[in-house]
């Protein structure tokens, strides 16, 4: 079985993008409930959750290449941009079940964990988009553990969309959303066991190709955060709707 390292720096990128995507995609969603039903809605929740969910795909594809394989690694297109639309289909599904209509527990927990089987989805799809030369399989204990993990997070998500009135505790809430989606993502890596198929490593590899296309992801999505933040700051409601615990 194959003994892989993981990058540091890259492993705190990932995390930097997940906290900024979250941060931007909580300040977006608290227009969803009040928003008008029509295209005031559809625009906020697509704004939401692309923040947030395109977020959790960057952080899932620099978290992959923060992993030093010990061989060279493509990504299959196809699969990679499923993994993407699964990411955003999923969040934007549960922000309307959430978002909209009567409050409830159930519908948070309903929200919830579609979302986080949503994003889950993403995961395994993201690699399963790896091109290598190397068989795949996973511990199935940590498997579940992942997808755990990814709806705990989601239903946290989503209770955190719209309970929150202050700036600063959705900042804070930013983080701990991190904290969960990197759990949920790094916890899916180690369940993620490789086993090489040929005869020896490529004397000519190095990783730092996966590092420069780490830094290129993290620039794109920042890029697409800072607008989406602009485009939260010029529209902020005066005050946040509050779901649950009015």
């Amino acid at each position: 079985m194959i003994e892989v390292e993981y990058n540091l720096l890259l492993v705190l990128v990932s995390y930097a993008i997940t906290v900024f995507g979250s941060y931007v995609g909580l300040n977006l969603a608290i227009r969803v409930p009040s928003a008008k039903p029509g295209s005031d809605l559809y625009f906020w929740v697509a704004l939401s959750s692309i923040a947030i969910g395109g977020a959790i795909w960057s952080m899932h594809y620099i978290g992959m290449m923060a992993v030093d394989m010990k061989m060279p690694v493509t990504y299959d297109l196809g699969l990679t941009i499923v993994s993407m639309l699964l990411a955003v289909g999923f969040v934007a599904v549960g922000i309307i079940i959430v978002g909209r209509g009567d409050s409830s527990t159930g519908r948070l927990i309903g929200g919830g964990v579609l979302t986080g089987l949503g994003v889950a989805a993403m995961h395994y799809t993201g690699m399963a988009s790896m091109q290598m030369d190397a068989t795949m399989s996973y511990n199935i204990p940590l498997l579940i553990t992942s997808i755990v993990i990814a709806i705990v997070a989601a239903i946290a998500a989503l209770w955190l969309a719209f309970n929150l009135r202050g700036t600063l505790q959705r900042f804070g809430s930013a983080f701990i959303m991190g904290i969960a989606v990197c759990g949920m993502h790094y916890v899916g890596m180690a369940a993620m066991e490789m086993n090489m198929t040929g005869n020896m490593m490529d004397m000519g590899y190095t990783h730092d190709s996966a590092i420069s296309s780490s830094i290129m992801i993290f620039i794109g999505s920042a890029i697409v955060l800072g607008l989406l933040w602009f485009i939260a700051s010029k529209n902020a409601p005066k005050k946040a709707t509050l779901v649950f615990g009015d």
